[in-house]
């Protein structure tokens, strides 16, 4: 079914909002919404950890570990998690559920940081067998 045709044009000439960011759909560019004032520039960056393996899951005594040895070495500022129940369709169509670990980062927008962000994922999941890590970004504003 096609659309109508004011609606790729309204598309084109809005943009879309996301999460603090404006991407330009003509260029896919992100453009910060805001200018922060007094507030500094940072990025917000969330992490899901799931919490099952094939054999078993993650204790809490693991994850403590987690965060201690890999987690706040990186990101010695602070962070914030909490608990969550993870939902997802896998390969077989079939509806999975699992605990979660959410981790809230705040950080400079630097490489890094993002090398520091995918080292915590690739160590998360090879210690913990884990097919992936969901990572969301977003610029945010900081008053430090």
């Amino acid at each position: 079914m096609r659309s109508p045709a004011w609606v790729g044009a309204v598309a084109l000439g809005l943009g879309v909002l996301i999460g603090g960011v404006t991407m330009h759909i003509a260029t896919a560019q992100p453009v910060a919404v805001q200018s922060c004032g007094s507030a500094v520039p940072q990025l917000r960056t969330t992490l899901y950890f799931g919490g099952a393996r094939p054999h078993g899951s993650v204790s809490e005594l693991e994850w403590q570990m987690f965060l201690r040895d890999d987690v706040t070495p990186r990101f010695p500022n602070g962070m914030t998690v909490w608990e969550a129940e993870g939902q997802w369709r896998g390969p077989d169509g079939k509806i999975g559920h699992e605990r979660t670990k959410v981790l809230l980062l705040v950080h400079p927008d630097t490489e890094q940081a993002r090398q520091s962000i995918r080292a915590v994922i690739d160590r998360y999941r090879k210690a913990f067998e884990q097919e992936s890590v969901l990572w969301e970004t977003a610029h945010v504003c900081a008053a430090l």
